[in-house]
């Protein structure tokens, strides 16, 4: 039984679709199981249109059914829907597309319902409760670089979306804290360090640069290199004093990694690769009983079907690798962290690796056959950033850029603009640093998410930092600007939505009170497809539609006979705006 608190909830199309569900139960009761096609329209014929006649005349027709063709399908389609105050009017065109036109009332009250109860009764409700963003995962020792940027900020923004549909989100960072490097870091350690606990992240220096001190050194001197591959056994074995080194290098790499963290506000719970390595004989035997495990050229794998090579599972030499490793922490995040969804978010080069081994599940009975059933796995994969040169991102030496660099150089820019815009002798020190940060972390975000992340995209900070166009400054500005619209008035913003009354009187507030009313859609399709960058297209699309409607002098806010319910317009983008900024992992800036 719908309360009246389920009416005004959640997206548009999935209510509009229960209305729909019922008039083709009538239409057409023999056949079963017919779900409902609604989608979005122009605006032309209406708001919203189902498109079910026609897929339902070829199957019908000859079945003795009471209709001639799509359109009078469409038609019974019209007449049998129920009654309800979210409709003004249904109308059929072409071969029976049943187009809908929303109630202005309804969207009204829709919107102002959402002002006092709060945005989360928007959220759209996936069928998963838990799920496991696998994502940053950087590897200990080694700099984080900008295929880490793309990893950390699509991974929190996937997980932020699932936190708000009300999705219990595991957020791992699979870091590459195991395996044979750690000899020849260890061992390097002794070298430098005699007393290697006293060894500090300023002892140590550039961290980068301490790995490739240790890597030539292994490959230069048979002997180092020898004690090196002894350490791991050691390591490996659980050897107190080389475990306490082990845990000394990841603790000096934790404290680089959480500088990029703390300035992107992202988090993550660690759990690296040494954490699954105790299931991996486990897994692996399991695997084995079940007669997926073969032996090949002295490895143990498992073939996959339409892949000419196999899924190695043990080396030839008795070690483990990354495939033992992702098929442990899939058993792990399946039989004791109970994930239904488990997404990894890596680069598009390991798209054969992740392919593989979703494969090597299935045909262990993990996951099931099809995609459209949970639990399941999905590889999130992104293209590459490039330089102004088309090529990979790099600094002037060819290194890779230092991300606390890249973020520290969006700041300083970003303060540059303030200052140049006269800010200084305006505000405060405090709000000067804060708002340079909102801007040139959430510029740097905004880059990376408004793009399709499986392609490749060229980092520039001047078209990043402009004002103008598709960027977080503009965006960020739209917002400052609302919010400076409802401080001139005076009013109490509070005391409007509890007092006052939203109408949708003329055509664009109404388009605008329309696009407000997408939102939930937009996230959950950005959600169900993991694909950040609709629902910046919708946002902004939504400054747009906010710009039209506030420059229309038809429109007039301060100051007309309509202001209270314009003002509410106002409060209802600014919280929708916030909302997305939130997603996205964006601060807002509230005055400009």
């Amino acid at each position: 039984m719908a309360t009246e608190h389920d009416e005004y909830m959640g997206s548009l199309k999935a209510q509009l679709a229960k209305l729909f569900e019922v008039s083709l139960k009538v239409t057409v009761p023999n056949e079963l199981d017919v779900e409902p096609l609604v989608a979005a329209c122009n605006g032309k014929f209406g708001d919203y249109q189902c498109n079910n006649a026609m897929g339902l005349w070829s199957k019908i027709k000859g079945k003795g059914a009471p209709f001639r063709g799509p359109p009078a399908v469409g038609k019974a389609i019209k007449n049998n829907l129920p009654t309800s105050e979210m409709i003004e009017s249904c109308s059929v065109a072409g071969p029976g597309f049943v187009n809908v036109v929303l109630s202005k009332n309804w969207m009204a009250k829709s919107i102002q319902k959402m002002l006092i109860e709060g945005i989360d009764t928007w959220a759209p409700l996936p069928p998963v409760k838990t799920a496991v963003v696998d994502f940053s995962s950087p590897n200990i020792a080694k700099e984080m670089h900008v295929g880490h940027l793309r990893s950390t900020i699509i991974g929190d923004t996937l997980a932020r979306m699932l936190e708000f549909s009300k999705v219990k989100v595991l957020r791992r960072n699979h870091v590459g804290d195991w395996g044979t490097q750690f000899g020849m870091l260890i061992e390097f350690l002794f070298e430098k360090f005699p007393n290697f606990e006293d060894a500090t992240e300023t002892a140590i220096g550039d961290l980068q640069a301490f790995y490739k001190a240790s890597k030539q050194r292994f490959d230069a001197d048979p002997a180092f290199k020898e004690r090196a591959q002894q350490a791991v056994v050691r390591l490996q074995g659980g050897e107190d004093k080389y475990r306490r080194a082990w845990a000394q290098i990841c603790q000096i790499s934790r404290t680089e990694f959480h500088k990029v963290y703390q300035r992107l506000g992202v988090h993550l719970e660690e759990k690296g690769e040494s954490f699954y390595n105790p299931y991996i004989p486990g897994v692996i035997e399991a695997l084995n009983k079940q007669g997926l495990v073969e032996e090949s050229q002295g490895a143990r794998v498992i073939f996959i079907e339409g892949i000419n090579i196999p899924l190695i599972v043990v080396k030839s030499d008795g070690g483990f690798n990354y495939a033992s490793t992702d098929l442990a922490a899939l058993w792990y995040r399946l039989n004791e962290e109970k994930a239904e969804w488990i997404i990894y978010v890596t680069d598009v080069g390991q798209q054969q690796h992740f392919d593989m081994f979703f494969k090597a599940a299935k045909r262990a009975g993990w996951l099931p056959q099809g995609d459209s059933s949970y639990p399941k796995a999905s590889h999130v994969g992104f293209g590459l950033v490039l330089g102004e040169d088309g090529k990979r991102f790099r600094t002037r030496n060819t290194e890779v850029v230092r991300l606390v660099d890249l973020l520290d150089e969006a700041k300083v820019r970003s303060k540059a603009a303030l200052i140049e815009r006269g800010k200084g002798e305006e505000w405060t020190e405090e709000e000067i640093e804060s708002t340079a940060e909102a801007v040139g972390y959430g510029a740097v975000k905004y880059a990376d998410l408004k793009n399709n992340r499986l392609t490749n995209y060229t980092f520039n900070f001047d078209q990043m930092l402009n004002d103008k166009g598709n960027t977080a400054v503009y965006l960020l500005y739209a917002h400052a600007r609302i919010c400076s619209i409802i401080r001139r008035s005076g009013k109490d913003i509070e005391e409007l939505k509890n007092k006052g009354t939203l109408v949708l009187g003329h055509k664009d507030e109404r388009d605008l009170g329309l696009h407000l009313l997408q939102f939930a859609e937009v996230v959950e399709e950005a959600c169900t497809n993991l694909l950040p960058n609709i629902l910046c297209d919708y946002l902004y699309n939504l400054s747009e539609i906010f710009s039209k409607f506030y420059s229309n002098p038809e429109c007039k806010v301060i100051g007309s006979d309509m202001e209270t319910s314009r003002l509410l317009l106002c409060e209802a983008t600014a919280v929708v705006m916030r909302k997305c900024f939130d997603l996205l992992g964006i601060t807002p800036i509230y005055k400009i």
